[in-house]
């Protein structure tokens, strides 16, 4: 049972929570970027330093993952391909992406690429706020209390 970062876009705060949470539940906690990261020393953490490019990152945990595992992403197409192997999905604003919810955040998505390249402005995410970082810690607890050892 492994928890999986795609940490180029996870917020170090996030990360933070994640690496308290490994060493106190000892589950291995992998995080995958594309370019270095410094994480604290422990035999808990570890670091996937995969090739520059579109979704390298992304591909890499959907190639590894497993049903028990548990996956932090942002990136839904991601988060879709997760579910579907049957392993738990959270972003890092605590929302879980569940098989009811995830086919409509996919198309969602898809529908504000559209705008975005037909030259529509759509604005981005809100600012990363102290309510999100508690609905995440929330639900990786709850995901904890549910594991398995």
């Amino acid at each position: 049972m492994t928890i999986w970062v795609d940490a180029d876009a996870c917020p170090g705060v996030i990360k933070e929570i994640l690496y308290r949470a490994a060493e106190r539940k000892q589950i291995l906690l992998t995080l995958v970027a594309n370019q270095p990261l410094g994480v604290p020393r422990s035999q808990w953490i570890r670091v996937v330093q995969v090739e520059r490019g579109f979704d390298v990152a992304d591909n890499y945990i959907a190639g590894v993952v497993a049903a028990d595992d548990l996956v932090i992403t942002a990136d839904i197409p991601l988060a879709a391909s997760v579910v579907e192997k049957g392993a738990t999905a959270l972003n890092p604003r605590g929302e879980r992406y569940t098989k009811e919810n995830v086919r409509e955040l996919l198309d969602m998505r898809n529908f504000m690429d559209t705008l975005r390249s037909s030259g529509v402005q759509t604005g981005g995410p809100n600012a990363f706020s102290q309510g999100d970082r508690q609905a995440f810690a929330n639900q990786l607890d709850r995901w904890l209390a549910g594991v398995r050892r």
